[in-house]
């Protein structure tokens, strides 16, 4: 008696190792057949004893490799073949992509063994990793995802690393950024012209750790994109690296070694080190100990401290060689996004950074970090990039043609749907700088290729002006409907979490463009996916200049005295001696008159005037900072 079944499996299954995970699983139950990756997922065919087949169906969901997610398994039974062997075959590609793609994921415990063994042929390899770890969306340029679809095509593997990649028992059988010292790629300490720079250290991590330990600023090649660090309890070289990256006040993510060194800087309970160690390794903010060994200027007047743990085997190596916290913050300067090609890095980050580690890898997508805080023991997401993008999400509507959503102006993230899938794209940043206008094009087109969506409704924002909508407004062939700002808020919140509505929604952000011609920014709103009624709004009050009262909160502080009392008042004594009284009056009149002072219900602008009033900030020198100077406070 033999039975044979055909089968397909959708979820996160290519580049997890889930094809030498069913070759195992088949030989450990004496199944002949295939298995191999297509543009959809995993296919394969099992034939043997029936009870075989089914115990193989019943096991496959639930052992599983760690950074695989199975979400279907469909089967069908077919004839049988009477074949005696399992074999891993080719990938094909018949028609459209519609593989998941993994996000990067942190180093695994049994590659950093192999990092950490003097007699490893991979002891101090900057680039170990395997089919449970390592670089995938970041080097990925489309699917199926096989080695020549990545930035890993122009390395040849050696004969060990051939070996190991062909080999269905070890785990790094089908690793596509397989390498090692003798084939992969190299890390390289240099000037900041390019030149090569000698140290008395073993190779050119431990060399970036002498200059470091010395006062150093560094700018480190990551998964992502470049890092700026220097060592985070050097109040000198954090002094510096504020000076010249431009980000006067800004807190500073950490790189901690490891959760005892985290607990240190933060108070880590078990959410926390939930999330510093899960494979997506993000920034996690939380409460600072109050004798947390860095540099007061690493994080001005906040109560809480990001760090992150090592995600990759550099940076392993990198914070073990200091033996101290570092710094590690986005390799650029104020309101530019972070470099990633080394040419640029070079040229932007000439003057910030004493030397460069880099490496000869090409990162094929820019990701920032990603940041994250534990609420009630639960993940809230601050900032979704490296490490959670691309995952998808599933919608509670199938989606009746592919959408692009085009985000907002500012935080600008990018969303493309098709059937019951949504993929968020990552972390763009604002869209006013022209260099992360052309990353939002190039993300948005990248997404379209691996995820094959063609978009036939293109979403936007209400406001006219904002270059999220001119560039779905510039897209041919497409449906283009306008949605409003706090709405779209609304519904991403109920789609999120598998609702479609009904439901009551408090939406408090900075500025939206509302339909009545006022800036909303603090809307209790009523309805579903489809529509909404405004049912409750904060007071509107008067804008005072527009966006220059959003880095100006006392224009604030001014505009709800005004609205407050219905008089022209005088300018408390906490703010006198910063705002000169005819500012004070001048900004008074706009409030009063309306002139050049459209009306607001934001929470965002509320926030900016308690904060001012409260004496704590004037003049902001970043998005939301006076916000958060005020949360801290209180």
């Amino acid at each position: 008696m033999s039975r044979r079944v055909r089968g397909r499996v959708e979820g996160t299954v290519q580049g997890v190792g889930f094809r030498p995970y069913v070759h195992r699983l088949a030989r450990e139950l004496q199944l002949a057949g295939s298995v191999g990756n297509d543009e959809r997922g995993v296919v394969l065919e099992i034939e043997g004893e029936p009870g075989a087949v089914s115990a193989f169906l019943q096991r496959l969901p639930g052992e599983a490799p760690p950074l695989a997610q199975v979400e279907r398994v469909l089967v069908r039974d077919v004839p049988s073949t009477g074949e005696r062997s399992f074999a891993i075959v080719a990938s094909a590609r018949h028609g459209a992509p519609a593989a998941l793609v993994v996000p990067d994921a942190a180093t695994c415990e049994d590659c950093l063994a192999e990092l950490r063994d003097p007699a490893d042929r991979r002891h101090r390899y900057p680039f170990v990793n395997c089919t449970n770890c390592g670089p995938r969306f970041t080097i990925v340029r489309d699917v199926p995802y096989d080695r020549p679809r990545t930035t890993m095509a122009g390395f040849t593997m050696c004969a060990a690393c051939r070996a190991e990649y062909e080999d269905p028992g070890d785990r790094r059988f089908h690793a596509q950024p397989n390498a090692c010292p003798v084939c992969g790629p190299q890390a390289r300490l240099l000037r900041a012209d390019g030149s090569a720079i000698t140290t008395t250290a073993t190779d050119a991590v431990a060399g970036a750790a002498q200059l470091l330990d010395a006062g150093a600023i560094l700018a480190i090649k990551g998964l992502g994109g470049y890092h700026l660090a220097c060592r985070a309890d050097d109040v000198v070289a954090v002094r510096a690296l504020r000076a010249r990256k431009r980000r006067e006040d800004r807190p500073f993510a950490l790189l901690a070694a490891d959760v005892a060194q985290a607990r240190t800087l933060i108070e880590a309970e078990d959410p926390e080190v939930r999330l510093l160690e899960s494979p997506a390794r993000p920034i996690v903010l939380a409460p600072r100990q109050p004798r947390a060994p860095v540099a007061p200027e690493v994080a001005p007047r906040s109560r809480e401290l990001g760090v992150m743990l090592p995600y990759s085997p550099l940076h392993h190596l990198l914070s073990t060689d200091c033996g101290a916290p570092l710094v590690l913050t986005s390799g650029n300067l104020s309101d530019e996004p972070i470099a990633f090609r080394d040419d640029d890095a070079l040229a932007r980050l000439a003057r910030v950074a004493d030397a460069f580690l880099v490496h000869d890898r090409p990162i094929r997508t820019r990701t920032d970090d990603s940041v994250v805080r534990a609420a009630r023991g639960r993940p809230l997401v601050v900032r979704r990039s490296r490490g959670y993008v691309p995952a998808s999400v599933t919608l509670p509507l199938r989606a009746p043609r592919p959408i692009l959503a085009c985000g907002a102006e500012l935080k600008n993230t990018f969303c493309l749907a098709k059937g019951d899938r949504a993929w968020v794209g990552h972390h763009i940043g604002d869209l006013r700088n022209a260099e992360t206008l052309a990353a939002y094009r190039e993300g948005i087109a990248h997404f379209e290729r691996l995820f094959a969506v063609t978009p036939q409704v293109v979403a936007h924002d209400l406001h006219p002006d904002h270059l999220a909508t001119a560039y779905a407004l510039e897209r041919d062939g497409v449906e283009t409907i306008g949605v409003q700002h706090h709405h779209a808020h609304f519904a991403a919140c109920l789609a999120e979490h598998g609702e479609s509505g009904p439901a009551v929604g408090a939406i408090f952000d900075g500025a939206g463009h509302g339909p009545d011609g006022t800036v909303w920014g603090g809307e209790i709103l009523a309805g579903d996916l489809r529509g909404y009624t405004r049912t409750g709004s904060l007071w509107p009050v008067r804008l005072p200049g527009g966006d220059r009262a959003a880095r100006e909160p006392w224009r604030m502080a001014c505009a709800w005295l005004v609205a407050a009392t219905g008089a022209h008042v005088p300018p408390p004594p906490q703010l006198a001696d910063a705002v000169g009284s005819e500012s004070w009056d001048a900004v008074a009149r706009m409030a009063a008159t309306g002139f050049a002072a459209p009306q607001t219900t934001s929470m965002g602008r509320l926030f900016d005037a308690v904060a001012a009033l409260c004496g704590l900030r004037t003049h902001t020198t970043y998005e939301g900072q006076a916000a958060i100077e005020l949360e801290a406070a209180a």
